[in-house]
């Protein structure tokens, strides 16, 4: 008897550098468009990475939670007792987390299509035009 194995290899594969580096593309990109930071505010930090892949050859796409923050500091402003003043605590009011879903060009870098999905896919997204 002849036994055959077979084994798949996936050709979409990529490394954590280069969806590192398209992550950081994409968080640049969002941070200096004009209409991202009306809509969803500024772009603070990137909170997880949920995947990375290949779909078509030469096209990164990427899907990671991110912080946006829109106007004042986050800070709360609670009366403290005794008339002291107000306090200082941040409370994280103005911070939205989104989920980001974008594709890039492997060879030049170029961001093709980003949206992000407000309140983790339940609300609006927004669709960055490039």
């Amino acid at each position: 008897t002849t036994t055959t194995t077979t084994t798949t290899r996936l050709m979409a594969q990529i490394t954590e550098k280069e969806a590192t580096t398209a992550i950081a593309t994409v968080v640049k990109t969002l941070q200096k468009d004009k209409a991202a930071l009306s809509e969803l505010g500024r772009l603070t930090k990137t909170n997880n990475i949920l995947g990375y892949g290949m779909p078509r050859p030469g096209i990164i796409a990427v899907r990671f939670n991110a912080s946006f923050q829109k106007g004042g500091m986050g800070r709360s402003s609670i009366p403290l007792p005794f008339g002291l003043g107000q306090s200082e605590e941040k409370e994280g009011r103005g911070t939205m987390v989104g989920q980001v879903k974008a594709s890039v060009d492997g060879k030049t870098g170029k961001v093709l299509a980003a949206s992000v999905f407000r309140d983790l896919g339940y609300g609006r997204s927004f669709d960055l035009k490039v």
